[in-house]
């Protein structure tokens, strides 16, 4: 798994920096926005994929190896967490929220706690229609 967002599609890439560069602008109070993911390869994913199912606890992806946007080179998806300055991490829903509608202004970002109710992923950012982009290649 990477954290690298060298490993992400340019059009991410702009919009990672234009996020961080942002929150610090507008919400230098709170936790700082990094990245947790951003390309996956198929065998994590399926390791993923299992927790909650097969595997003890809860569920933290929906797609299957090769159906994440994650497991492609270069990934056409980031994840992000939130870090205090204690260095804990914070999954408050509203930063999660804040950064994305930053993130909406780059209009080739979608964000997953826009999903449908139950299956919402409030840390994945990906870019819209990146399987018609895939199969464009």
């Amino acid at each position: 798994m990477s954290r690298k967002i060298s490993d992400c599609v340019p059009e991410l890439q702009e919009a990672w920096y234009y996020g961080r560069d942002e929150w610090q602008k507008r919400y230098s109070s709170l936790p700082v926005p990094f990245l947790t993911c951003t390309f996956r390869s198929n065998t994590e994913q399926g390791i993923l994929y299992k927790q909650g199912r097969t595997k003890p606890g809860a569920i933290v992806t929906w797609a299957k190896p090769g159906n994440s946007p994650h497991n492609f080179t270069p990934s056409y998806a980031f994840d992000v967490a939130f870090l205090t300055p204690q260095k804990t991490l914070d999954w408050d829903e509203e930063l999660f929220r804040l950064f994305a509608d930053i993130l909406k202004e780059r209009q080739h970002v979608e964000w997953g706690g826009n999903w449908a109710r139950g299956k919402k992923d409030f840390p994945h950012f990906q870019i819209k229609n990146w399987r018609k982009l895939l199969t464009a290649k």
